[in-house]
């Protein structure tokens, strides 16, 4: 990659993180508040607005900001001017005193983004829950708007540009107020689908409007799709021409762009009017037509609406089976956990007894582990909690889904592992005969890692299992020293043992890979072992 492609990523993630920095009023603490400021904003057009006038139209409107003094106010208009929403104005101020002008002087106005924004935020607050109506007699309008222009475009003579504007501007109108609708309604529809706890009487509502409104969709599609397709295959090849001459005729706000640009001020964009740019009809054509291999939106529509009847079937499944007591009692559960959670301590006893009718036991529905014998007399409140299933708690079933999982093959770790102990124990077994070949010659050589830890364990079992004495000298009169009796150890699999014997002024040395180790008036006596006690000879070091 270039330093110039680098250096155009780098911008345009830049740009992406500026206007998405615009949605952070909506997720703040504050956002109610910042929420009324900016519909103060978006009801005025061309209008900058100082923080008296703002506060005058929140009291007015009554909103959950009206109660903000100046400053905060400011702090608030502030926070939207560095997400990008407001804009400082450049008004000029007129005072007649220097209070006047204290309140005047800051004044703001709104941005393009924050209206845009703003007014999806009202949208989405307004009717994000209803089912939205789909504009199913735009899509007639559509295909006669195109029938009508391809007639026109292939007569002699071709379309009047000012009429080929018109035509071309009310057809992608309705066709996008069309596919909003689409969209919105199967949105909707799909929220409403991913239900699986409704009752028979909301059952029965969305059976109508899918078998009646849907149907009705569907049908209108299938029956003007192939008439829409057949009329933009009659307009396509000359649409190129089509925008050209009306590029001519009316070139709006792209003879702004084409001056700005020849001023070398690229920074004035502009974004055309729905099908004025070719892109526009190739997002028509591929909704009605299949162009690029991935399906139209035509086959999306079909495949949704065959997966809104296959969720209606599995409803009406769950209720059939309602008869034989397998239905889901969620919806039922979480009412009466409602009921619990609203009432108080004695009324939810006495709901308990009225729903489960366990009376003084107060447990509900399933027993504790085996080890917990809880008295008839506890309390639910203080009593030990019981994990409840998830198939339980969230389908209202005890029984298991799914097929029984295959028995996982451990042969690989069984190997692995067999392999690893068989190397320790060729570790082990190498250490040991290094110490018995080191074995009285212990100051001429210089021990492995592992060997000096197979001493260092002999050592410390050996000195763990010493029963000391004292010696009585000749005279009667009990010396101060100490003798080691029995200081041994062995390790039968490795066939060594090793004896330790105290003998004043003798000093045992150690030299390995991990230091030196020093052992004072200690002798050290290694042999090798087997099922009986062979005659090898003992190795003294001194």
């Amino acid at each position: 990659m270039g330093a110039s492609a680098f250096g155009a990523g780098q911008d345009a993630d830049a740009e992406a993180r500026r206007r998405l920095n615009a949605y952070t009023y909506l997720s703040a603490p504050e956002r109610l508040e910042h929420v009324a400021i900016m519909r103060v904003f978006c009801g005025t057009l061309l209008a900058d607005l100082a923080v008296p006038d703002i506060m005058t139209k929140l009291r007015q409107a009554g909103a959950s900001a009206a109660g903000l003094d100046a400053d905060t106010l400011t702090v608030r208009l502030e926070q939207l001017v560095q997400w990008g929403n407001l804009l400082r104005s450049s008004h000029t101020v007129n005072a007649s005193s220097i209070s006047e002008y204290q309140r005047s002087r800051s004044r703001y106005q709104l941005s393009k983004l924050g209206e845009r924004i703003q007014r999806d935020a009202d949208g989405v607050l307004a009717e994000a829950d209803a089912a939205r109506e789909v504009s199913n007699e735009l899509l007639a309008l559509v295909e006669r708007g195109l029938r009508e222009l391809a007639d026109l475009v292939t007569a002699p003579g071709g379309v009047e540009p000012q009429d080929g504007l018109e035509r071309i501007s009310t057809l992608f109108v309705q066709f996008t107020e069309f596919a909003d609708s689409i969209r919105d309604f199967y949105a909707y529809l799909g929220q409403v689908l991913s239900r699986y706890d409704l009752d028979s009487a909301e059952y029965q509502g969305f059976k109508e409007l899918l078998l009646d409104y849907v149907e009705a969709i569907t049908e209108d599609v299938a029956f003007r799709a192939p008439r829409i397709s057949a009329a933009l295959d009659t307009l396509w090849p000359h649409i190129p021409a089509l925008l050209d001459r009306l590029d001519s005729h009316a070139q709006g706000l792209t003879g702004l762009s084409a001056q700005a640009q020849g001023e070398s001020r690229p920074d004035v964009r502009i974004q055309r009017s729905r099908g004025r740019e070719f892109a526009d009809w190739e997002g028509l054509r591929g909704w009605f037509s299949n162009i690029d291999g991935q399906g139209s939106q035509v086959d999306q529509l079909r495949d949704a609406t065959l997966r809104a009847l296959q969720s209606l079937l599995a409803n009406a499944k769950r209720m059939l089976r309602s008869a034989t007591g397998a239905m889901s009692r969620r919806k039922d559960l979480l009412r009466l956990a409602r009921w619990f959670d609203e009432a108080a301590p004695r009324d939810a006893h006495d709901i308990a007894v009225a729903a489960f009718g366990l009376y003084g036991a107060r447990h509900l529905g399933i027993p504790p582990a085996t080890d917990e014998v809880v008295p008839a007399y506890t309390s639910w409140w203080t009593g030990p909690v019981v994990e409840v299933p998830v198939a339980l708690r969230e389908r209202g079933s005890r029984a298991q889904r799914g097929r029984a999982s295959a028995v996982e093959d451990h042969s690989a770790q069984k190997q692995l592992l067999r392999e690893a102990a068989r190397q320790r124990a060729a570790a082990r077994a190498a250490a040991a005969d290094e110490l018995r070949s080191a074995s009285g010659r212990f100051a001429e050589v210089r021990l492995t890692s592992a060997a000096l830890g197979l001493l260092l364990e002999l050592l410390a079992t050996a000195l763990g299992n010493a029963q000391l004495s004292r010696p009585v000298s000749t005279g009667g009169e009990r010396t101060a020293a100490f003798d080691l009796d029995s200081a041994s150890s062995e390790d039968a699999e490795l066939r060594i043992r090793l004896t330790v014997r105290r003998t004043a002024g003798t000093r045992t040395a150690l030299s390995s890979a991990d230091g030196d180790l020093l052992l004072d008036d200690l002798e050290l006596v290694i042999v090798r072992t087997s099922g009986a006690v062979d005659g090898a000879a003992e190795a003294s070091v001194s």
